[in-house]
């Protein structure tokens, strides 16, 4: 393991931005990160791993310690189950794949979506009508203070709507190193029921769907409304969809009888944000090279060379416009490092 100085990140964040590490080094094994943990010259340390998730508005004055560990085994099978584990360094897309390629079921309806397995868990990360924790069985993490391991279980990790222990008591504790699923080998629970994907398996005559078919429905739309990070920086979804009680949500709706939205529970209720941001005339628009993606009012763009901070402006236009018009707060999805 070797420490670097003024290393650029524009390769190591997805929105493009072009901050710097003070110090930087690639952690390859678990070993290297217990090592660099107990680097004592360099007391300041920040995680990064796919990128996907945050927004850097500043140099890090840090070591920068880049996840990069790979490996997938699986822990033990039934003719039914396979119980897989995954390092936290391996893409979360190509690790999807993988499973699909092998026949294991689960993951389907999350392909596509940008970073690395190991911060996965942390936003529970979910898409088209399910999340993380309906696959996950257990994580370990090691706990930045001692260097120790420690296994969490999916009750222990806490899971809400974007949000687990890791981004609330947990916060700045551990580092997750890799995480376990529970897949099916067979009769899969598919989940159709997100209209787009019914929509985009009409179009292509299919009425007995394999989950090989639901993950290219998911991709094609993706593609359709998501860009590429390597062509244009991005985090994916900016913002989560705020959820609203039921007296809140007939208020809205007396005023927004056309707006979409999903019933959470008896008194919950979720909003689409993009459709708020759309609504307040975002959607598409450009402030120098900070701007709104075109297709969906989600996406906040790096054009070409927007600052962080150009970046993380314009979302608090957005924010404010929100709450101006409708008297909803909605709240960034992704990590803001200042």
């Amino acid at each position: 393991m070797t420490v670097q100085q003024n290393i650029s990140l524009k390769k190591y964040n997805t929105f493009g931005i072009s901050a710097k590490a003070k110090f930087f080094c690639e952690i390859n094994t678990v070993e290297d990160l217990s090592q660099a943990l107990r680097l004592e010259e360099h007391p300041k340390k920040f995680i990064i791993s796919g990128g996907s998730n945050m927004l850097i508005t500043q140099d890090i004055d840090a070591l920068v310690m880049h996840i990069n560990t790979k490996g997938k085994e699986i822990i033990s099978e039934t003719e039914d189950n396979v119980t897989i584990k995954v390092m936290a360094g391996e893409n979360w897309h190509q690790m999807v794949l993988w499973t699909l390629e092998n026949g294991y079921g689960g993951l389907e309806n999350m392909s596509l979506i940008p970073g690395n397995t190991g911060t996965a868990p942390i936003q529970n990360i979910g898409a088209y009508g399910v999340e993380l924790k309906d696959t996950f069985e257990s994580c370990e993490a090691m706990e930045i203070a001692t260097q120790q391991i420690r296994s969490f279980s999916k009750q222990e990790c806490q899971f809400g709507y974007r949000d687990s222990y890791f981004k609330n008591r947990g916060k700045g504790k551990y580092i997750i190193t890799s995480v376990t699923f529970k897949l099916s080998k067979k009769n899969h629970a598919l989940n159709t029921s997100y209209g787009a994907i019914e929509t985009e398996l009409e179009k292509k005559n299919i009425t007995n769907p394999t989950i090989r078919d639901v993950s290219d429905a998911v991709i094609t739309i993706r593609q359709s409304k998501l860009p590429d990070p390597t062509e244009l920086g991005n985090s994916g979804s900016f913002f989560k969809n705020p959820v609203v009680t039921k007296s809140e949500f007939d208020n809205f709706t007396k005023e927004n009888p056309e707006a979409p939205f999903y019933k959470v529970s008896e008194d919950a209720y979720k909003i689409p944000a993009g459709w708020l941001i759309e609504q307040c005339g975002y959607k598409g628009k450009r402030f120098g090279d900070a701007g709104v993606h075109k297709n969906q009012a989600l996406v906040l763009v790096n054009y070409d060379n927007a600052s962080g901070s150009e970046i993380l402006d314009l979302a608090h236009r957005i924010i404010k416009s929100v709450a101006e018009r409708f008297h909803i707060q909605i709240t960034p999805e992704v990590n803001i490092i200042k």
